[in-house]
């Protein structure tokens, strides 16, 4: 059990850097997309160097780990969903007003076919795959560094979907309902099988060199 709750307080403050990640994203994204897609990615710098747990960061390493890894999984996901919908909560209490720029976002999310945000989240999935993986490399900071901002600005930028950044928008546009709630399970499903994509990629090269 403490195992657990460990997991949902650390998955909870990864859920709370993503969600920080995104509001700073609204906040500069239709001025400078470029600086938006940057700055987003102090959430996920942060969860790793802090070794949290965020789903994303997690998922495409089920086959590393033994079956129980999937209750883990699910905690996670949970924590990342309650840090989420905590910062989405408290932030649209203040005076900083970027609902509006939330909702027209989430709108177009929502507006668009399960097939396409499907694929979108399989994308979102690899590049998360590529920044983690990368962390574990022997490589130089400065390397480490770019490779985690490089994969996050490139799927902000394309408009790939992250289900925990998703979770928080949806949050603060206060725009949940069971429609919003499927489309987050189908981003959660699309990012784990861009992860586990690459993990099988990455596995075949291991094998061969």
């Amino acid at each position: 059990m403490k195992k657990y709750l460990q997991i949902l307080i650390s998955s909870m403050g990864a859920g709370i850097l993503i969600a920080l990640g995104g509001f700073v994203y609204l906040s500069c994204k239709d001025n400078n997309a470029f600086l938006a897609s940057f700055l987003f990615s102090l959430g996920l710098i942060t969860i790793i160097s802090f070794k949290l747990y965020l789903f994303t960061g997690k998922v495409g390493y089920i086959f590393d780990n033994k079956p129980s890894f999937l209750l883990d999984l699910l905690v996670c996901w949970i924590g990342n969903l309650i840090g989420s919908l905590f910062t989405g909560g408290l932030l649209s209490l203040t005076r900083i007003d970027l609902i509006e720029v939330a909702q027209k976002a989430v709108e177009i999310k929502l507006n668009d076919n399960l097939l396409s945000i499907f694929v979108l989240s399989i994308f979102c999935g690899i590049m998360i795959y590529i920044a983690v993986e990368i962390q574990k490399r022997n490589v130089s900071n400065t390397i480490k560094f770019v490779g985690i901002s490089l994969p996050v600005m490139v799927f902000i930028l394309s408009g790939f979907e992250h289900c925990v950044a998703n979770m928080f928008y949806i949050t603060y546009a206060g725009s949940w309902s069971l429609i919003a709630f499927l489309y987050i399970i189908i981003m959660s499903l699309g990012n784990g099988v861009g992860s586990l994509l690459f993990w099988g990629i990455n596995k075949i090269v291991e094998e061969k060199n």
